[in-house]
């Protein structure tokens, strides 16, 4: 019974967090949509004022239920919506203006190991050789799209403001994700209204200081049709499975999925933007899955040597 129920937890789990990252490729197909309809924080706030007027009628009943919880932990619920929801979107979209996206492609790698190396700086939670090779193996897979399968390239590629931006992008991000960990007791739904409230307070802000410094662009017709579209799956279905699929599976095996973003944002691109699918496209996608496969492989295998241990 056990281990129908672990298994089950682990199959939900990986449905979500694959669904949670082919919304987050969509999102990058969008971001280049928006250019010229769109200004980048103009989408951001749009985006969870989008969420919070959806989702906040519908969880209104949970939300006052679960609000004595949520009120006392206030100050975690906006730190929360800022670094990982405000923030984390305004610096990317606005290092995506300073770098070049072979730049990007590879930096993104680095987000599952930041949130390795944080969960066992903060919690002594060690990780194995497998899950380290794991990793390993899906950063290789991200290089392999971010150089397009061309070794020269990695021997150009400079970093600048806008790469120490994704860099930084990417930590706030872990730390998100590592810190859903303490997280209110309350349901998702409840959780998510309150991260997503959180989010646009904070997003307004940076709002108003791209319009001081005059990079807003109000949306066109195509620009609100684009927030919509992000509102719904980048940020609304994306986070809520998020957040269940760390609850089941933990941050640290979650992140490992995050690798999958870049190749779902290639394949979205051939497709909806026209653009090429090239055979390093493949071999990426073979890296990628050896290395969730890996650090899966020895998730599993401790929890089955668990089992037997608590059988003995």
């Amino acid at each position: 019974m056990k281990k129908s129920v672990l298994g089950t937890r682990t199959a939900t789990a990986y449905g979500l967090l694959v669904l949670t990252t082919f919304f987050w490729g969509a999102n990058a197909v969008f971001a280049k949509l928006a250019v010229g309809e769109i200004s980048p924080m103009a989408l951001v706030s749009l985006r969870w004022l989008g969420v919070v007027l959806v989702l906040g009628p519908i969880a209104i009943r949970s939300v006052v239920r679960e609000w004595p919880v949520l009120r006392a932990r206030w100050p975690y619920l906006m730190a929360m919506g800022a670094l990982g929801l405000a923030v984390f979107n305004g610096i990317f979209y606005w290092a995506a203006h300073h770098t070049s996206a072979i730049n990007i492609g590879i930096l993104q790698g680095v987000m599952p190991m930041f949130i390795l190396l944080g969960t066992f700086g903060l919690y002594r939670i060690r990780f194995s050789l497998h899950q380290a090779l794991g990793v390993g193996l899906t950063i290789v897979g991200v290089v392999v799209v971010g150089i397009e399968g061309d070794l020269n390239q990695l021997r150009t590629i400079s970093f600048n403001w806008g790469d120490l931006l994704v860099l930084l992008a990417c930590a706030l991000y872990a730390a998100y994700t590592i810190g859903l960990r303490h997280r209110p007791e309350t349901g998702a739904v409840p959780l998510f209204v309150a991260l997503a409230s959180a989010a646009f307070l904070m997003s307004l802000p940076m709002l108003l200081i791209e319009v001081r410094l005059g990079w807003a662009q109000p949306p066109t017709a195509v620009g609100w049709a684009i927030a919509g579209l992000v509102a719904i799956f980048p940020s609304l279905l994306a986070q809520l499975f998020f957040i269940r699929g760390v609850q089941l599976i933990g941050p640290a095996r979650a992140g490992i999925f995050l690798n999958l973003v870049p190749l779902f944002a290639v394949t979205l691109a051939f497709f909806i933007l026209d653009e090429r699918l090239q055979t390093h496209h493949f071999i990426a996608l073979i890296f990628v899955v050896a290395g969730i496969g890996l650090a899966e492989r020895s998730s599993m295998l401790g929890r089955s040597n668990g089992t037997e241990q608590a059988r003995k």
